[in-house]
């Protein structure tokens, strides 16, 4: 059955209160702790933040302007635990949205990207931005050329979770064996001296996972760049390589370090 718009607000509460009759306040307190979070935290983990959003929405049918308005209404959730948690927006509920628009993502398309950027600006942690970038938008981008200008736009923007998100639309095409790694390699390029981690971990991400299939691009792609990328970069980079690829990327990032800093 097609759910009525009415009813959207129900399901946001079922999902909220299972979600919070779920949680244990040990979990909460570590999650907030390790997330550097802002928001209330129930103390529930990914798996079980899934199950109740595909327990609550078995046989429930959602349209585009259904599945818009069921994320709006979770996103929007709000504490209630106690009176200072109250007009908090809850982790798991925001978490349970990104699921929807996963779940649903063939659904949407280009003509939601205002709604996937305010969610991405809104979220300021890796735990939500990564599924909305990679597992939402990523696929929708791979097959839709509307995205293309997004992306652009995104990989220069002043907020760095969203030039994050720029890069890590390519991870699951690209781990894949398909992708647009000239598109991705250009923006990384332009980003690969940055010192912010989270710009610096996700080109080694995505550069690690394309290396599962295609390790030689990737070794061509870093080997002139090797004394430009971070540490952290460089890490991720190898794992997939061989260990004269490796070698070889640590010595030209080593060589050239040492030249420019005796020159």
């Amino acid at each position: 059955m097609t759910t009525a718009a009415s009813s959207l607000q129900s399901l946001a509460e079922v999902i909220e209160s299972e979600l919070r009759d779920r949680g244990t306040s040990v979990r909460a307190t570590k999650e907030r702790a390790y997330l550097k979070s802002d928001l209330v935290h129930y103390g529930v983990g990914v798996p079980g933040t899934r199950a109740v959003v595909a327990t609550t929405l078995r046989g429930v049918e959602l349209d585009h302007d259904g599945i818009v308005a069921l994320v709006e209404a979770l996103w929007n959730s709000t504490g209630a635990l106690d009176d200072a948690s109250r007009g908090t927006p809850v982790y798991e509920c925001c978490s349970a949205a990104t699921m929807v628009l996963i779940q649903t993502k063939d659904h949407l398309g280009a003509g939601d990207t205002d709604l996937f950027e305010r969610l991405l600006r809104q979220s300021r942690t890796w735990a939500l931005v990564d599924p909305l970038a990679g597992d939402a938008v990523g696929p929708l981008s791979e097959h839709d050329a509307k995205f293309a200008p997004v992306l652009e736009r995104w990989a220069s923007d002043d907020d760095f979770w969203i030039r994050r998100s720029a890069l890590l639309a390519h991870l699951r095409p690209l781990r894949e064996g398909r992708g647009d790694f000239e598109r991705f390699s250009r923006l990384a390029d332009a980003m690969l001296e940055e010192t912010e981690f989270f710009i610096r971990k996700a080109i080694g991400w995505v550069l690690r996972d394309t290396a599962r299939t295609r390790p030689e691009m990737v070794f061509d792609w870093m080997l002139p760049r090797a004394h430009r990328a971070s540490g952290v970069t460089m890490r991720e980079v190898v794992k997939h390589l061989s260990p004269e690829q490796r070698n070889a990327l640590l010595a030209a990032k080593g060589t050239r370090r040492s030249r420019a800093g005796s020159g």
